[in-house]
């Protein structure tokens, strides 16, 4: 089985850009996973995105997405798509972002064959702990997504029997500023 990685993106700390963490929590501890796939919540990697995923030789990516749509849409994007389009030049958080960690891998090597992005459109990226409820009422959506790709790639999940509780720690945390 090919080496694939499920790879949550985002700040948990900035509303909607949590969406990524928040549904590979859930992936974790909800489902068993094959021991070719190797799930990890990223938080803002920048130029460290290209070292998770080098070596990898399929990448699941679970993100926002900055596209023309309403809040809470579902969007997938394969490698294909995400590099039809030029670099940006770092300019926040999340720069370089996926797009330019790709190009970076595919210039130097190591770029994971396939590469499957599970995007959802969020409402606001600010300041405040907490899934706005459009981003809240896509997640089952988008894990979804992220189980029908594993499965599409020989690596269906499996429920756990005894579901574990989610490690949400940034929406328990006391005194955060934000809501739940």
């Amino acid at each position: 089985m090919a080496r694939i990685g499920v790879l949550g993106i985002g700040n948990v700390l900035m509303g909607d850009d949590a969406l990524g963490p928040y549904v590979v929590k859930l992936l974790e501890a909800g489902y068993e996973l094959p021991s070719a796939v190797e799930v990890l919540e990223l938080g803002t990697p920048g130029a460290d995105l290209s070292l998770h995923l080098q070596g990898l030789e399929i990448a699941v990516v679970v993100d926002t997405v900055k596209v023309h749509g309403a809040p809470g849409e579902l969007r997938l994007l394969d490698k294909a798509q995400l590099l039809a389009t030029s670099p940006v030049l770092p300019a926040g958080p999340h720069e370089p972002g996926l797009r330019e960690a790709l190009f970076a891998l595919e210039f130097r090597g190591g770029s994971p064959g396939e590469v499957r992005l599970v995007g959802v459109i969020p409402a606001f990226v600010e300041l405040e702990v907490g899934l706005s409820p459009p981003v809240r009422a896509a997640v089952p959506a988008a894990l979804d997504a992220v189980l029908r790709q594993l499965a599409a790639l020989g690596a269906a999940a499996t429920p756990r029997a005894r579901p574990r509780a989610p490690d949400l720690w940034w929406e328990r945390a006391p005194d955060h500023g934000g809501t739940t």
